[in-house]
């Protein structure tokens, strides 16, 4: 259940930011967790203003045309028209989307 699965979470984040600082990936990786379990309890706005900072960070470490980059802006979409009901903002992500992929995928 997403209601005992949220501490377990919280605490997994911060043992990794306190024991794998220097791992930014790894703490990513577990913010991205973290952010799916509040979206399961409808802690949308709370889910997305964490993908959000996900996907920055990862645009800043790995550029926009990674495939982790590309898999978080995938999640804020997702956020937003699927959970959210907010079509036009997630539809907005489309441009961006296309030319991250076109940038080094050759599409």
């Amino acid at each position: 259940q997403p209601e005992d699965a949220l501490p377990v979470l919280e605490a997994n984040l911060a043992l990794r930011r306190r024991h794998w600082s220097h791992d930014e990936q790894n703490i990513l990786i577990a913010q991205t967790n973290h952010a799916n379990c509040l979206a399961d309890l409808g802690r949308h706005n709370e889910a997305l203003v964490l993908e959000r900072a996900i996907y920055a960070k990862e645009v800043a470490m790995l550029g926009i045309s990674h495939m982790h980059t590309i898999m978080s802006g995938g999640n804020i979409a997702r956020s937003l028209y699927r959970r959210m009901g907010r079509y036009d903002e997630a539809i907005s992500l489309l441009p961006a989307a296309r030319q991250s992929l076109e940038a080094d995928h050759h599409l």
